[in-house]
């Protein structure tokens, strides 16, 4: 498997990705291909960009992971992380990688973890280019993940008053609040502990950790459950821990009982929210059965 630089052009900045061409691939053959979407404030070195990167690459596809812009090594204002940007992030990578002389421009899928699970459902929803999307992780409504998220009446106006208070400092200041990452997003202790314990690491080095109030409040409003349906009738594939302790497990059912067919939901005991990471044979059967039916590397 050979891996090659790639930076493209994204609303004027410059995005850095990394493109894993898979072994075998004649001259003048075009393969399909997966762009691979980080999760919150991660890079494109995390494993749960790596890790599918490289399985995907085992099968025969081409794959693009890339850091959205303010993460890694793209440009962009460092931290500010927008919903609808990263949205426009992946149609630009989209655009780039058509481009790419060992990708066939009509076969580009987009598989995401987390923040990324829920910007590749809306890049689908909103980009019939787009032949098929995973979303792993993902949530469809955020006001209602973050409920999930902050469940205690106290937990939620502390959320609130945050997201208030970053208006009027902005409006105050002309300058953003910046906020801890786990006052936006909550991880329990346990979820962390049992990463280390696999010796996983669960933000990779340059992981952002401070975000402007203006990235919740982008999460806040962000649904791609008013968008999913739109995918059909090209295939959507939606992983989720069955007790996911991060993000609500009801964010993919409800994603699933919005789509079009075919759409596939697979919930997995066991197993916690950062499931790429943890490396499970148990994924990546059911990613290969459902690829192998559905999105072939090699076209028909």
């Amino acid at each position: 498997m050979g891996q090659e630089t790639f930076d493209f052009e994204s609303d004027g900045l410059k995005l850095s990705g990394i493109v894993h061409v898979p072994e075998g691939v004649r001259s003048g053959e075009r393969r399909a291909a997966f762009l691979v979407l980080h999760g919150f404030g991660s890079n494109k070195n995390s494993g749960n960009s790596m890790r599918p990167a490289e399985e995907l690459a085992k099968l025969g596809y081409v794959t693009l992971r890339f850091d959205m812009r303010g993460c890694g090594d793209s440009q962009g204002e460092r931290a500010r992380i927008i919903c609808l940007e990263q949205v426009a992030d992946t149609r630009n990578a989209l655009t780039a990688l058509a481009g790419h002389k060992a990708v066939d421009p009509d076969r580009i899928a987009v598989v995401g973890t987390s923040f990324g699970g829920a910007v590749a459902v809306y890049a689908g929803g909103t980009d019939e280019r787009l032949a098929a999307v995973i979303s792993n992780g993902g949530w469809g409504d955020g006001e209602r993940k973050f409920r999930g998220q902050h469940p205690t009446p106290e937990a939620w106006k502390k959320f609130t008053d945050m997201l208030a208070e970053g208006r009027r400092h902005r409006e105050r200041t002309g300058k953003s609040l910046m906020v801890p990452r786990y006052d936006i997003v909550p991880i329990p202790d346990h979820v962390r502990q049992n990463l280390e314990n696999q010796n996983v690491r669960m933000f990779p080095q340059g992981s952002i950790e401070e975000f402007p109030a203006e990235t919740a409040q982008s999460m806040f409003d962000f649904r791609a459950d008013d968008v999913v349906g739109r995918i059909a009738p090209r295939p959507l594939l939606l992983l989720h821990s069955a007790a996911d302790s991060v993000t609500p497990t009801e964010q993919s059912v409800e994603m699933f009982k919005r789509a079009g067919q075919p759409a596939e939901l697979h919930l997995f005991s066991g197993l916690d929210h950062f499931m790429f990471s943890e490396n499970s044979n148990r994924v990546w059967g059911v990613m290969h059965g459902w690829l192998e039916r559905y999105f072939p590397a090699h076209a028909s």
